[in-house]
């Protein structure tokens, strides 16, 4: 087709409220009802086949874990071996396949998830992933969206990057996918994170094999669902459930490994990237390896802050979506002049937090996704319960597994600035505050910036503009996104691309055209139009 095909730059997709009588919430509730009702078997899907293997896990729901939604089938050696020669097959074609081609697949799968799919996929989020009707909403459908749309737009932007012309030649960049096949390995915590690590490879003409996490493969399975309906072809992506060893060991031995899009733990991606080094002289080419493995996220405040915006920022950052987030606001340094305002603001607020099944939306906070999780977060309660010495308990520090996996909202005071709940990454519904004195302003910078080995998220709340400027320097390299008088979550697509260095991982910036190009391997193509017909040079020429 004679055409240059144009995406215009998209807006982020509006969220909807889900307020009693609006149409969305009784299609939610409707969702939620019928959804709840079914058990489903999940299979893994392998160039567009449904495998089942045999060897079964369970979905449950995280605030009722009796409540079995799924039973999904696990990949062993042999199924990873057969997705990725699934891959291998589906690249002959997509990676030649037009842009604009794979361009409409993605355009049509935020349509469906923005019409149709909207109150399947945020009941999935809700019942799977414990999230509240926002939370999933916000997730489930409005980032993964914006991840479809703007992908696809900077794709383009990405492509009319070209290099100059002289007279006499054409020079032109092509970007061409990877040789070999993305492996894309996802947390439970963001629905939109599940679509965007194999989406984006994809994308670029990549083909992927998909190991979801195991405590979200229910959200993970329906999301590939919605790729097939729009037309996602066979093999592209590969969808392989299953334990990390049992997919990873194969994939990561693997010769045609070409990239690895990860977002989880340090200690996983550590390991990978280990692997991956030991096995550098048997692969085909360099992998590519992107990774997001969280944070230890602060908010730093100063004296001139607000303390009522300051508490605000507090509650929502440390305690939406249980403190399961990277971005989550995990610890806080407040100076002593403002802590009296602020901690009657922050507990009152608190008091107030309603924790339950996400169905009931009155509820601010539901159940921490499985039992693994459960432990972990308690331990530091218990942790924080036995060093009276260092820790005071302000709010929470309950919690209760009989049918849920639930963690009350907790506020813990800490003496010492390097206490393990100051430096270790939680994540759950755990605030640690650390009070310092106003004329150590200096020495609390330099406390934040080393605590921890993370540099993800973090925030400074300030009203004198000179402190806003001497934080935000201080803390530089501290964070990769970072938050003036806001709350350290809530990233957004094309606004804030997110990512982070340090620990917290390689900082490509998801919803961002710097990611895209790493899925991409750069030929530059000169074309000269009247090559020399001599080899002779003016310079060989004699002196008169």
């Amino acid at each position: 087709m004679n055409s240059y095909a144009r995406i215009d730059e998209p807006k982020n997709e509006p969220i909807l409220s889900y307020a009693p009588g609006t149409k969305e919430r009784a299609e939610l509730q409707e969702a939620l009802s019928k959804m709840s009702s079914e058990e489903i078997e999940i299979p893994l899907i392998i160039g567009g086949k449904e495998v089942r293997t045999g060897k079964m896990g369970k979905a449950v729901m995280p605030h009722d874990h009796g409540h079995v939604l799924a039973k999904y089938h696990m990949a062993g050696a042999e199924e990873v071996k057969m997705a990725i020669e699934a891959a291998q097959a589906a690249w002959k074609t997509w990676s030649e396949m037009p842009w604009e081609e794979r361009a409409a697949i993605f355009m049509r799968a935020a349509e469906l998830l923005a019409g149709p799919w909207r109150a399947r996929m945020n009941a999935a989020a809700m019942l799977d992933l414990s999230k509240t009707a926002f939370q999933a909403e916000i997730d489930a459908a409005c980032e993964l969206i914006d991840f479809f749309r703007f992908n696809t737009y900077f794709m383009t932007q990405l492509y009319q990057m070209q290099p100059y012309s002289p007279l006499g030649q054409w020079n032109r960049t092509d970007y061409r996918p990877l040789e070999g096949f993305v492996f894309a390995v996802t947390p439970f915590n963001f629905a939109s994170i599940a679509g965007n690590l194999p989406g984006s490879p994809a994308l670029m003409g990549n083909t992927v094999l998909w190991k979801p996490a195991s405590s979200a493969v229910y959200m993970a399975y329906h999301i590939m669902k919605l790729y097939e309906a729009a037309g996602m072809p066979p093999g592209v992506i590969n969808f392989v459930p299953g334990p990390g060893g049992a997919v990873g060991n194969v994939v990561l031995n693997h010769s045609d490994l070409a990239g690895i899009h990860f977002t989880g733990s340090v200690p996983t991606f550590q390991f990978m990237w280990k692997t991956v080094g030991q096995n550098i002289s048997n692969y085909r080419m360099f992998p590519r390896i992107v990774g997001e493995t969280g944070g230890k996220d602060f908010v730093f405040v100063h004296a001139s802050a607000d303390p009522l915006e300051v508490a605000t920022a507090l509650t929502r950052g440390a305690f939406e979506y249980q403190g399961q987030k990277c971005s989550a606001a995990s610890r806080t340094y407040i100076p002593e002049s403002l802590w009296p305002q602020v901690k009657e603001h922050l507990l009152e607020q608190v008091s107030r937090i309603k924790m339950g099944d996400p169905a009931d939306f009155t509820n601010f906070m539901t159940a921490v996704i499985d039992q693994h999780a459960f432990r972990t977060i308690t331990s530091y309660i218990d942790l924080a319960k036995k060093d009276t010495e260092n820790v005071e308990i302000l709010a929470g520090g309950e919690y209760d597994d009989s049918k849920g996996w639930f963690v009350s909202p907790t506020v813990l005071k800490i003496s010492d600035p390097h206490h393990r709940i100051m430096e270790e990454e939680i994540f759950g519904p755990v605030l640690a505050v650390y009070v310092y004195e106003d004329s150590k302003l200096d020495e609390t910078l330099d406390l934040c910036d080393t605590t921890s080995p993370y540099g993800l998220t973090g925030a400074v709340f300030a009203r004198d503009r000179e402190a806003v400027i001497k934080i935000t320097r201080g803390l530089r390299h501290a964070a990769g996104n970072f938050y003036i008088n806001d709350k350290p979550t809530g990233a957004v697509v094309n606004q804030q691309p997110f990512g982070g260095s340090r620990a917290s991982g390689t900082n490509d910036k998801a919803g961002s055209i710097f990611n895209l190009l790493r899925w991409t391997s750069v030929r530059s193509i000169k074309e000269t139009y009247i090559p020399p017909t001599d080899f002779v040079y003016p310079f060989m020429q004699p002196d008169k």
